[in-house]
């Protein structure tokens, strides 16, 4: 009794060998390490910091200048006349 080669095994085991190496050249090229310099949080900070406002600098006044905006101030407010209702209409 002569055994002949079985050439459905030998098929298998070379397909299975091409799979695998096809396999590890795929996985060769992968770098695990794929950190980047900066993190999700990171990218956050910046967009809150992007996003944040900035007071508007307003132009210096002289004393005079300031008394004169803060006496028209008062007469608007006491010259705004007087309402028995919250302002609401229907």
């Amino acid at each position: 009794m002569s055994k002949e080669p079985n050439f459905s095994d030998n098929q298998g085991e070379d397909e299975n060998e091409l799979i695998r190496s096809e396999f590890e050249s795929i996985v060769e090229g992968l770098s695990l390490d794929e950190s980047s310099p900066t993190t999700y949080l990171d990218e956050l900070d910046s967009f809150d910091r992007a996003d944040r406002f900035i007071a508007p600098a307003p132009p210096a006044q002289s004393l005079r200048a300031t008394f004169l905006n803060a006496k028209d101030a008062l007469v608007r407010w006491f010259n705004r006349g007087h309402h028995d209702d919250d302002g609401s209409r229907v």
